[in-house]
């Protein structure tokens, strides 16, 4: 136990000692270099925010995106509840005749039931495929939405003034910045403009 904390202290000071001789022995940067490249000379630090919330709701691409998802997702529904209608009403007039004994035979009367649950299993599948195809759809928008925005912000910061581009929901990860770090809406003009291209 006393040789894991003496080498635990050893390798303590040793990390500690590595750090201040990297500091102390770490070449100094020409003056005009560090000034021109960081936005900290201009009073800021070299930092910046996005509101993705806001970039969803002005970005032409997300909109028309989330539109288009929106219409397969109503369409998908459509198609399903009237196959689930015309399902339920083949149940109920089987359980009417059912009740009636409306049937041949027995066997006919299972045959009928049969082919139901059938039909049931195949709607069951057909929900279970449309909303795969749905999160598959919004997946890939969304893949193609972190593209967009990952090449719009790999030109907008080419002149590297930010050294850290931050994202921004619904005030989730910065609780408190100033107005000055956000590039929320220069980054909406600039990727609107992009797309329209």
């Amino acid at each position: 136990m006393k040789f894991q904390t003496i080498l635990n202290v050893i390798f303590g000071v040793a990390i500690v000692v590595l750090c201040v001789l990297m500091i102390v022995l770490r070449p100094a940067k020409p003056a005009a270099e560090t000034v021109a490249a960081s936005p900290a000379a201009e009073g800021g630090m070299p930092i910046a925010y996005l509101n993705v919330d806001s970039l969803l709701a002005n970005y032409e691409f997300a909109k028309q995106a989330q539109e288009t998802l929106m219409s397969k997702q109503e369409n998908a529904r459509l198609q399903f509840n009237q196959k689930e209608r015309t399902l339920q009403k083949e149940m109920s007039d089987f359980q009417q005749k059912y009740e009636n004994n409306a049937f041949l035979s027995p066997e006919r009367a299972q045959s009928e039931y049969q082919r139901l649950q059938k039909k049931q299993q195949d709607l069951d599948q057909l929900g279970e495929q449309l909303t795969r195809d749905i999160m598959l759809e919004n997946q890939k928008l969304n893949i193609q939405l972190a593209d967009s925005l990952t090449a719009f912000l790999q030109d907008f910061n080419a002149d590297g003034r930010y050294h850290v581009i931050l994202s921004n929901n619904a005030k989730d990860n910065v609780l408190m910045a100033s107005e000055q770090y956000d590039i929320t809406n220069e980054v909406i003009r600039g990727m609107n403009a992009r797309f329209k291209k």
